[in-house]
């Protein structure tokens, strides 16, 4: 069974705050929407990316539950 996720970059406190992206993924499993999330992640934290400084990564469920995160302290 498909559930759709969220995923939501978040900015620094330095750079604003804030979302500054959400991308809907729809799959049959949490950790798919994982490795999408880890993949969003460090692509938003290099050097050339258009972002504004992203402290963080998440990903909501369709009930809008955070069910995972990373950030850059982890």
């Amino acid at each position: 069974m498909f559930e759709i996720y969220r995923i939501e970059t978040v900015a620094s406190e330095g750079a604003g705050g804030g979302v500054i992206r959400r991308i809907m993924v729809r799959t049959d499993s949490l950790d798919k929407a994982k490795e999408r999330a880890l993949k969003v992640f460090s692509l938003a934290r290099r050097p050339q990316s258009r972002d504004p400084e992203v402290e963080a990564v998440r990903v909501l469920n369709g009930a809008g539950h955070e069910v995972f995160s990373i950030s850059t302290r982890d």
